[in-house]
């Protein structure tokens, strides 16, 4: 079949295979310019490991780190006239890539939220590695069910409060605009806070605790965004800012189980995800911030930002922020960059948009996400959706 883009507001419901292929090849092609990691962890667990910060973490830990990874993602396979997910593509792209270095990567696909995914995992980590040395959560879910109590939780991305105005974006028309978004009741609030809280993190580390697969000086990750003031009204004046408050009590309660170094929150910088793509003003600061950063020099996609996390804040001494994070938005947030995105910020209209930001980046980025627009790829190309080759 020929595979084209089929794209609906924020969501792409079809892949590429080859170009999925590609983009994974063109991220190792990065790390492994950059040379050797040391000191990095040798078995590493990577959930949510298919696409953006958490597929970074596994090329970096493998082809830099000359790690053994094992990751969970949730993903929906392909039939003979139906492409699958990005990530099923991304996994098994990842995985022929591994192999060819020497690694015996393991991908376990089903619902991390449940404890059947749980237990699978554990058995896969006693027959394989035999204890882990990292794991990194990177899950991005818009609902998550209770595995005790079966009940399914919706995230709300809404402000706290009050109704708020906010200038916002349609990336398929270009249009700028205006947009009130109400407030979160208390119940969409907690629904938030138990999909995108810290749980879900708590109840992993918990369970490979008890069943002795963390290895002795054994350390977990999680990725976070916290943003700029120009986001805070939706996002950390709002139910992700709850569920963010939530994560970093659930890090240090992990700490003071495990050890002072064995949990951290990690604030990594805005990128473009499919994730990211849904939260209202997020998508037109990007526009922004990125043609600012690349302006400046300063610019990082996902995995030149996981690459640099690896690399220099892994090790003990870290400088950590006033909740004992670890911060990788130092150059999104620094005063250069945010002095010229609050600049422009109230000169964004529909007709400057071309001049102030990068909207054709932002679509080609969201495209490559789903293996679209990657060069060497020929599109017009009848491929098998079922089929990524090496």
């Amino acid at each position: 079949m020929i595979i084209e883009p089929r794209v609906r507001g924020f969501i792409c419901t079809t892949a590429h295979p080859a170009g999925c292929a590609a983009n994974v090849r063109e991220q190792i092609a990065y790390v492994t310019q950059q040379g050797t990691i040391a000191n990095c962890p040798k078995r590493v667990a990577v959930l949510g490991c298919s696409t953006g910060y958490g597929l970074a973490s596994r090329i970096v830990a493998t082809f830099a780190g000359g790690a053994e990874t094992i990751g969970v993602s949730f993903e929906r396979p392909p039939t003979e006239k139906r492409t699958s997910t990005a990530g099923w593509y991304n996994n098994r792209a990842f995985e022929i890539e591994a192999r060819k270095i020497g690694r015996s990567p393991v991908t376990l696909e089903g619902d991390a939220f449940s404890d059947a995914m749980k237990t699978d995992f554990i058995n896969s980590v006693r027959e394989t590695f035999g204890q882990i040395d990292l794991l990194v959560y990177s899950m991005a879910a818009p609902t998550r069910t209770d595995p005790d109590t079966g009940e399914i939780y919706r995230s709300a991305i809404k402000p706290l409060g009050a109704p708020v105005d906010i200038k916002t974006l349609n990336t398929e028309t270009g249009e700028v605009y205006e947009t009130t978004i109400t407030p979160a009741s208390e119940e969409e609030a907690a629904a938030t806070v138990a999909v995108m809280g810290g749980d879900d993190w708590m109840r992993w580390i918990d369970q490979l605790s008890d069943a002795g697969v963390l290895a002795p000086g054994f350390q977990t990750l999680n990725y976070t965004y916290i943003g700029s003031e120009l986001t805070w009204p939706i996002y950390w004046n709002g139910t992700l800012g709850r569920a963010k408050v939530d994560l970093d009590r659930k890090a240090e309660e992990l700490r003071a189980r495990l050890g002072k170094d064995a949990a951290r929150v990690v604030a990594l910088k805005a990128v473009v995800t499919q994730a990211s793509s849904a939260i209202p003003v997020v998508p037109l600061y990007g526009t922004v911030l990125f043609k600012v950063m690349e302006q400046l020099g300063h610019h990082e996609g996902c995995i030149e930002q996981i690459d640099r996390l690896f690399r220099t804040r892994l090790g003990p001494n870290v400088d950590l922020d006033e909740a004992q994070r670890i911060r990788l938005d130092d150059w999104e947030l620094s005063p250069e960059v945010q002095a010229e995105v609050l600049r422009r910020w109230p000169l964004l209209t529909t007709e400057t948009l071309g001049e102030l930001a990068d909207l054709p980046g932002f679509r080609s980025q969201f495209l490559r996400l789903f293996g679209f627009g990657i060069d060497g790829i020929d599109y017009a190309q009848d491929v098998d959706p079922r089929v990524v080759l090496a």
